[in-house]
């Protein structure tokens, strides 16, 4: 409406209290929200627990007056209360925590929209309601579509949310000191996308020079080119926020690379590959799920420690397997809660990054892990690399001082091996 002026939002509970009195009346308190001990055929709103639903504007309907909007403040403390009282819980199912936090983060956004606020605040706010989405649906798991949550429109409100973040961005002069963190998660949460990318690349200079850019832009060309060793390296370095919003592509990087070791290693008779390897390789969670991630894609096991490459085997069906990503995620908060990681100005720029004892890197190549390899080789046979996902020639192949297994050298570029 031209000259409308947005109001300042006066409400300082996290939900209206003429909005609790309604949802009390109707019923629709969820139970997150109501009096601890109250009886169930009278549940009754608590006032330190009921969050303001999503509501969605309709052609007609009056603007909220600010007595029925929260500022940024009052928006500010709401998200840090949906992830430490709320993500947190442990007597909910993810699924069930999941559609309650997306809900009122939704409400959030909308309240910020109505209303007059600067573009710190606003960044601020959009900053941290986005990483607490990004962990509940990063904690969804595999089974996520038989919950009481439908995936898809997460995945819109994740969209939906870096838009307003991004636009808001471009809008203010800000100072922003989380944006670099924020745009390189918009590139991992679309890892794989021109579009994505294009917008990054288009991003000042002073900004993708930041480190939490250059991670993200390498994490993509090395998702992009099927460069599976660097990428799962890559992927181990990162911190939580980060692997939460990339841990929807490990599923289709992993099956990538299952793909092009069974182009490069099977053949009529089979050769053999230590699941020990694919753990390392792929940033596995165990031999319990490598097994599970060969069988379902058609290759048959020797025993309980290696995996069999028959040509012909190898198949595609459905969606990849998602895994459980503990190592890629789970085991990344470090004895910090979501609410530290939520609020903090500014991650650290990588985690522990972990040594595996015959797997180290150096100028002329990547040395991997120990693999037998069954049949002959001459030292210049030509293979599809594991490390750079295109054709090369090993290095060599010798054998190991103590024992008959094959030492495998993967002549790669220094950039490959390093960040």
């Amino acid at each position: 409406m031209p000259g409308y002026e947005l109001p300042v939002g006066t409400c300082l509970d996290m939900c209206p209290a003429a909005e609790r009195a309604q949802r009390e009346k109707e019923r629709r308190l969820h139970r997150f929200e109501v009096v601890p001990g109250c009886r169930r055929d009278r549940p009754r709103a608590d006032p330190q627990r009921a969050v303001k639903e999503y509501s969605r504007p309709a052609a007609g309907k009056n603007r909220p007056p600010p007595s029925q909007l929260r500022p940024p403040s009052v928006l500010l403390a709401t998200v840090r209360y949906l992830a430490s009282e709320v993500a947190e819980r442990t007597d909910a199912s993810c699924a069930e925590v999941a559609s309650f936090v997306a809900d009122r983060l939704r409400a959030v956004r909308l309240d910020l929209a109505l209303q007059t606020a600067s573009d710190v605040e606003t960044a601020l706010v959009l900053e941290s309601a986005l990483a607490v989405l990004l962990a509940v649906v990063a904690r969804l798991g595999p089974n996520a579509t038989h919950g009481p949550v439908d995936p898809m429109l997460l995945q819109a409100q994740v969209q939906e949310s870096f838009g307003s973040l991004r636009r808001c961005y471009a809008l203010g002069a800000g100072p922003h000191p989380r944006q670099a963190t924020f745009q390189g998660l918009f590139l991992l949460y679309n890892l794989g996308s021109v579009e994505a990318l294009h917008e990054v690349l288009r991003l000042p200079a002073a900004l993708r020079s930041c480190p939490a850019l250059r991670t993200a832009l390498a994490v993509d060309s090395a998702f992009r080119e099927g460069n599976a060793a660097r990428l799962f390296r890559l992927l181990r370095t990162l911190p939580y926020l980060q692997s939460c919003a990339v841990q929807c592509h490990v599923g289709r990087a992993r099956r990538g690379a299952l793909a092009r070791l069974a182009r490069a290693l099977s053949t009529p008779k089979g050769q053999t590959l230590p699941l020990g390897f694919m753990v390392h390789l792929l940033a596995l969670d165990g031999p319990n799920e490598a097994r599970d991630l060969c069988q379902a894609h058609g290759l048959p096991l020797d025993g309980q420690e290696r995996v069999v490459f028959l040509r012909g085997r190898y198949t595609e069906e459905g969606l990849p397997p998602a895994g459980t990503c503990q190592i890629l995620v789970g085991n990344k908060l470090g004895g910090r809660t979501l609410e530290d990681v939520v609020m903090a100005e500014e991650e650290d720029e990588a985690v522990d990054r972990p040594t595996t004892e015959g797997a180290r890197s150096s100028p002329g190549g990547c040395e991997l892990p120990w693999a037998r390899l069954e049949g002959k080789h001459h030292p210049s046979s030509s293979l599809m690399c594991l490390d750079a996902g295109r054709r090369a020639k090993y290095d060599c192949f010798r054998l190991h001082p103590q024992s008959s297994d094959y030492r495998v050298n993967v002549c790669v570029q220094q950039t490959d091996c390093e960040l």
